[in-house]
């Protein structure tokens, strides 16, 4: 009985151990990918107004949504980022790239479909609630009380990205942008479990439900296999 129980946490343990160097390994292979070498080209005629230094911020942007889609494993990531989308439409383009990518960085297919194949606007809330509070964990970013946007949030503001999506941390100020026509959110209210706006989300699940993008933006949404 005793040799049991050893026996059984010794798998336990080595259970543990080579899940975390899998997501150790995953997350190596996300930060070390060469996305310019196959995206640079076609994201410098999809967006010929950024430079190619924009473009790297575009690049490692793309990188981050990624860490947040492995770090969220089967559940809904929204895109907050128009430019970090255009990316992600180009690499699937890639087909046989893409594909391999999302094998070894997720395990599986990452599926990226149109926001109107959404289940509900609730469902799309939640997806870019759950890309604000991912992303500011990555950047070690209260997300509750945030003193500046992830990346990923503040990308398209930055680079002037014609039908980007802005947010702002002070509400206020979203809201008379957004009474005025513009594309701009309130982002700081996110971590406490408001909505807002959002682009696309990638869903890497194995089930048909998704939650990606937001209810004031959006573009498009993950779906499952």
């Amino acid at each position: 009985m005793i040799k049991l129980v050893i026996i059984a946490s010794l798998a336990l343990l080595a259970g543990l151990l080579w899940r975390n160097w899998a997501r150790q390994r995953q997350a190596g292979y996300i930060a070390a990918y060469p996305y310019a070498r196959f995206l640079d080209r076609r994201l410098a005629a999809r967006r010929p107004e950024l430079t190619a230094e924009q473009r790297a911020e575009v690049f490692a942007a793309l990188s981050d949504y990624f860490v947040l889609c492995r770090r969220a494993e089967r559940r809904m990531v929204a895109m907050p980022s128009q430019a970090a989308d255009d990316a992600w439409h180009e690499f699937i383009l890639f087909t046989r790239h893409y594909d391999k990518f999302c094998r070894a960085a997720f395990g599986r297919f990452l599926h990226h479909t149109p926001a109107e194949a959404m289940q509900s606007p609730t469902q799309a809330s939640e997806g870019l609630r759950r890309a604000w509070r991912l992303a500011c964990a990555h950047e070690q970013i209260d997300p509750k009380k945030p003193q500046r946007l992830p990346r990923l949030f503040a990308l398209d503001a930055k680079l002037g990205i014609a039908g980007g999506f802005v947010y702002q941390l002070d509400c206020l100020a979203a809201g008379q942008a957004s009474a005025t026509g513009d594309t701009t959110f309130c982002a700081s209210h996110m971590g406490c479990g408001g909505s807002s706006g959002g682009g696309c989300a990638g869903d890497s699940s194995d089930s048909s439900g998704s939650d990606g993008g937001g209810d004031g933006g959006g573009g498009c949404g993950g779906g499952g296999d």
